[in-house]
């Protein structure tokens, strides 16, 4: 369905009385060239079948390279404000495309809707190309704005957290340098310990100066090493950093210079008074207080420098983590001192509320909202209904089944394999394992036996690379006694523990489900069987990629009344803090990688 007629994109801007011909060279070259930002992420257009590439367009992991900005099925409510960061980065011109949902209410309205399909990604394109080469952009579009795109920004003492200004300046009490903060946070802690008020002082003023880098997009050098994102308006709209919708880069954070708050002249020292006292402690009749004794009480890195902390978040759109996913590290440097990471798109039990649902809506429902194993949660919620209603197992039904899930196992490691690609670099390994997912996807039983030899070929590759091994082994250890593990994560614990191992755990399942493929049959996608109007309690328990997934819920009357879901990624995520701490940044990122979470499959 398109969604305007007209053949008028909205995400351009056009000159009143019309195009010169440079622009119009541009439009057309742009036609002819069209790139995408995928949202939430390359992995969940696989999931689905979408060959993009294929269809026309170029995947690209930046919003400022992208003229079209892909949304595939309906976003969250913290997605959907990540995607209006994205967007306002995105040049002009620019076009939404939404599959399978609606506008997020943070955005303008979409130029082409379809659903999820090969079949309207391909319509979508074509429009697309029809409207870019004809210059169908409307003639005075308005600026694009949105709330999130705003952050009103306070200054706060830390020492006196009572202080509270509208701009920057020092404390009228201290002296010290108000520290920035969005307006609603907590003001800076602070103890009152003298080492700790020096290493804070530090802290927060390094965060001040992040701050203001990242709202006036000061970050030049940054972005040139990693490909930091910022958009630059026109004349009426306003520069913003992506906190949670693209990558961050990190480079040579020993090296910030932080100027002491003292001047270090004797001479200006005594016009400024000599003598300061800072927390009780008297530094000297010149006011001079050394690096030396500044730095002193810091706790110390490695390499023995005084370490100067800055937290800094990757995701929910970051290249090579799955999209969704928001990791927010704390940096020493290039390395990690700490981390979480948290989704943006999980589902919330709802056993407390009370809400009646149609057992085949359940099942519908609970399968769209796991993008990246829909089989899985579809054959989970049809087992728990069924024992709920009392139904005995029915063996042709359980085997064509068991066929299907193994079909989605192999698909979800290639797409894992994939999204691996990605992050390395490799790709090759990206484009070859994109490539087999689909056709698993598309594929019946025999043909599925038919792509055996490919994939040993691929498994043989990946085993003959040796910048792969070098960059996956010995990362990602899982520590001893780690207890909450299912699945891949869990079996290749027995081996070495690290992302090496869970490489190779996920591509001997890859043949180990072929194997039974072959032993039994076609698959047959899990559909409920008749319960009637069926009342009880229904537990099960399956075994999908990621690891054993559980569903119980009562049934009355045919209608699910409550339920409560635990899956592995939701045990899985808690594994992060652990991989991540006391590792440079790069192993980090590939050690959450090697986890493939799926933060949809993250229940709270």
């Amino acid at each position: 369905m398109i969604s305007d007629p007209t053949m008028t994109i909205t995400g351009a801007r056009q000159r009143q009385g019309g195009f010169t011909v440079l622009q119009k060279w541009v439009s057309r070259a742009l036609a002819g060239n069209l790139s995408c930002l995928i949202v939430p992420g390359p992995e969940v257009a696989l999931s689905h079948g979408l060959d993009v590439t294929a269809a026309g367009m170029r995947i690209t992991a930046t919003p400022r390279d992208a003229s079209v900005l892909l949304i595939i099925g309906e976003l969250s409510e913290k997605m959907s404000e990540a995607v209006a960061v994205l967007y306002a980065q995105m040049p002009r011109p620019r076009a939404i495309v939404i599959l399978g949902g609606q506008p997020p209410s943070t955005l303008p309205d979409a130029d082409f809707s379809a659903g999820v399909s090969q079949a309207g990604l391909i319509d979508a394109v074509d429009w697309l190309k029809r409207a870019l080469a004809k210059g169908a952009f409307s003639d005075s579009p308005e600026d694009f704005d949105a709330a999130v795109l705003h952050a009103r920004i306070d200054y706060v003492c830390p020492m006196h957290p009572e202080v509270v200004q509208n701009e920057p300046g020092s404390c009228p009490k201290c002296g010290m340098d108000l520290v920035a903060r969005e307006a609603g946070e907590p003001a800076p802690e602070h103890d009152h310990d003298h080492g700790h008020d020096h290493r804070e002082h530090r802290h927060h003023e390094h965060e001040h100066q992040h701050h203001d880098h990242a709202q006036q997009h000061e970050h030049h050098e940054q972005e040139r090493h990693h490909g930091h994102c910022h958009e630059h308006h026109d004349s009426h709209e306003h520069d913003h950093e992506q906190h949670e919708g693209h990558q961050h880069s990190h480079e040579n954070h020993h090296d910030h210079g932080h100027k002491h708050q003292h001047d270090e002249s004797d001479g200006d020292a005594e016009e400024k008074g000599s003598g300061h006292d800072h927390g009780g402690h008297d530094h000297g009749a010149s006011g001079f207080m050394s690096m030396i004794e500044v730095t002193k009480d810091l706790p110390r890195s490695a390499d023995g420098l005084a370490m100067d902390w800055m937290e800094v978040p990757f995701g929910p759109v970051f290249p090579g983590l799955p999209g969704g996913l928001k990791l927010t590290l704390t940096l020493d440097g290039d390395g990690v001192t700490e981390g979480q990471a948290t989704s943006l798109v999980g589902m919330i039990n709802e056993s407390e509320k009370g809400k009646e649902i149609d057992a085949e809506t359940f099942i519908e429902r609970l399968a769209s909202a796991m993008p990246l194993a829909s089989v899985s949660y579809r054959l989970l919620a049809c087992l728990a209904i069924e024992r709920a209603a009392g139904l005995e197992n029915d063996s042709a039904t359980d085997q064509a089944r068991a066929v299907a899930l193994e079909c989605e196992r192999i698909a979800s490691h290639l797409g894992w394999l994939a999204q691996t690609g990605r992050q390395l670099g490799f790709a090759w390994l990206t484009d070859r394992a994109a490539t087999l997912q689909l056709e698993i996807r598309r594929a019946s039983g025999k043909r599925l036996l038919e792509l055996t030899p490919a994939l040993q070929a691929l498994a043989a590759r990946l085993g003959r690379t040796p910048l792969l091994k070098s960059r996956l082994k010995g990362i990602g250890i899982l520590p001893s006694g780690t207890g909450g593990l299912s699945g891949p994560v869990a079996r290749a614990a027995d081996d070495a523990g690290d992302a090496w191992a869970r490489l190779w755990q996920r591509l001997d399942e890859i043949i180990t489900s072929l194997d039974y493929i072959k032993a039994t049959g076609e698959p047959g996608l899990p559909v409920l069987r008749n319960i009637g109007r069926g009342s009880g309690t229904g537990e099960a328990t399956v075994e999908t990629p990621r690891g054993e997934a559980q569903l119980s819920l009562i049934l009355e009357h045919g209608q699910v009344k409550s339920y409560r879901l635990d899956t592995a990624c939701s045990h899985h995520i808690g594994l992060v803090a652990k991989l991540v701490e006391g590792r440079e940044l790069g192993d980090a990122l590939v050690a959450v990688g090697s986890l493939d979470l799926s933060p949809w499959e993250v229940i709270s």
